[in-house]
């Protein structure tokens, strides 16, 4: 039995997803998101995947060239997802260091016993 690049995304996706619901380690959240934005790279990709495509670059007209599109705007994704990893990965690290826990339920009890300056 063989499943395609859509079945695996969105199985992917679910993964993900459930990473997020069921854990409450930041870290653990933030791999959990990775997961999901490679799962809807993966769907779209191959949703646009024609078998015996050849790249659009240097090709004669007389063969089926692949719709560079999606391929650019995966790249753009892949490149914004990197920043926002890093950024929330950054973010986290800070928060550990002010309150000492990565856990989001101790985070919140903790943030509510802090005092108002």
């Amino acid at each position: 039995m063989t499943f395609s690049g859509e079945v695996i995304g969105i199985l992917l996706f679910f993964i993900g997803l459930y990473g997020i619901l069921a854990r409450r380690n930041i870290i653990k959240s933030v791999i959990s998101i990775i997961i999901m934005e490679t799962a809807i790279i993966l769907f779209f990709l191959s949703m646009h995947f024609n078998e015996g495509n050849v790249p659009p670059i240097g090709q004669n007209l007389s063969t089926p060239v692949a719709d560079p599109l999606p391929q650019a705007l995966m790249i753009t994704a892949i490149v914004i997802g990197i920043a926002i990893t890093a950024v929330a990965l950054v973010m986290s690290n800070s928060i550990y260091h002010k309150y000492g826990t990565s856990n989001w339920r101790e985070l919140k009890q903790a943030r509510k016993e802090e005092p108002l300056d």
